[in-house]
C-alpha cells in the first residue's frame, strides 16, 4: 500500500506538480530570485505609490545592493506619470542609476509619442539611455508595430545620442520585434516565474518578477537584473546632458 502511494505520489510530482511549480511561485507571491547576477534593479511607476527612495538605497535584493531604477515617465502623446518628477530626482539623489520609460500606445502616432517623451525627460549625463515599453498591438499589423518601433527608437536616439533600451515580453519579441532592425538595441526581456530568461539571442536586462517587496516601497514592484557588469552597464549610459 505505502509503495503504490509513493509511486502514484512520485508520478502526480513529476507530470502534474514540477511543470508548473514555477508558476505557482506567483499565487504565493515568491519573487524566485535568480543566482548569478551582481547588478540588481527595480522599475516603478505611479502603482507603487511615494517611495522612500532614502530606505530604499540602503536595502539589499538577495544580498546585492540596489544600483538601478527604471522610472516610467509618459505613455502615449498626452499621459504623464503622475510620480515620475519625485521618483527620478530621488532615484539619483540617493545614489542609483535612473532610467526613464515610456509606455506605448499602438493607436497613436509613433512620432507624436517619442516627442511627448523627449519634450518631458531631460537626461544628464550618466543616467541610462530612454526606453520603449511594448506590449500590445491593438488594431496594428505585424508591419505596423515594426515600423512604429523603429520610428520611436531612431528619434529618441537621434535626440539622446544614445542607443535606447527596448522592454517587451518573450511571446511579443519572438512574434513582432525578431528582425535584425532591433538587434542593436539593447533588450530588456519579461520573462516571469524562470529560472532562466527564455530568449536564446542577446540581452541586457531582465525583469524576473513582479511580486518584489522591498523597504521604503508599499507595494509590490518589479525587480530586474543586468546582464553584465557595472562597468557594461555605465556604458549603456548617455554621455550628454539633453
Amino acid at each position: 500500500m505505502f509503495y503504490t502511494l509513493l509511486v502514484g505520489w512520485s508520478v502526480l510530482f513529476f507530470f502534474l506538480i514540477k511543470p508548473y511549480s514555477e508558476v505557482w511561485q506567483a499565487i504565493y507571491h515568491n519573487a524566485g530570485i535568480p543566482e548569478g547576477y551582481e547588478i540588481r534593479g527595480i522599475d516603478v511607476s505611479h502603482y507603487q505609490g511615494h517611495i522612500n527612495w532614502q530606505r530604499l538605497s540602503l536595502t539589499d535584493i538577495k544580498d546585492t545592493p540596489i544600483s538601478f531604477a527604471i522610472i516610467k515617465a509618459t505613455e502615449g502623446v498626452t499621459v504623464d506619470d503622475d510620480n515620475f518628477d519625485d521618483n527620478f530626482r530621488d532615484s539619483r539623489r540617493y545614489g542609483l542609476l535612473r532610467g526613464a520609460y515610456h509606455f506605448f500606445t499602438p493607436d497613436e502616432p509613433a512620432s507624436a509619442q517619442a516627442a511627448h517623451f523627449i519634450s518631458r525627460v531631460h537626461l544628464e549625463k550618466g543616467d541610462l539611455p530612454p526606453v520603449l515599453d511594448i506590449e500590445t498591438v491593438g488594431d496594428l499589423s505585424p508591419q505596423d508595430i515594426h515600423d512604429a518601433v523603429l520610428t520611436w527608437l531612431l528619434l529618441t536616439e537621434d535626440h539622446y545620442g544614445a542607443k535606447p533600451i527596448l522592454y517587451t515580453n518573450l511571446n511579443f519579441k519572438l512574434r513582432y520585434l525578431n528582425s535584425p532592425d532591433f538587434d542593436q538595441y539593447p533588450f530588456w526581456i519579461a520573462h516571469y516565474y524562470v529560472k532562466n530568461v527564455g530568449w536564446k539571442g542577446k540581452w541586457h536586462f531582465w525583469q524576473h518578477t513582479d511580486r518584489g517587496r522591498l523597504p521604503g516601497i508599499p507595494t509590490f514592484v518589479d525587480f530586474d537584473v543586468f546582464n553584465g557588469s557595472m562597468y557594461a552597464l555605465k556604458q549603456l549610459c548617455v554621455t550628454k546632458d539633453s
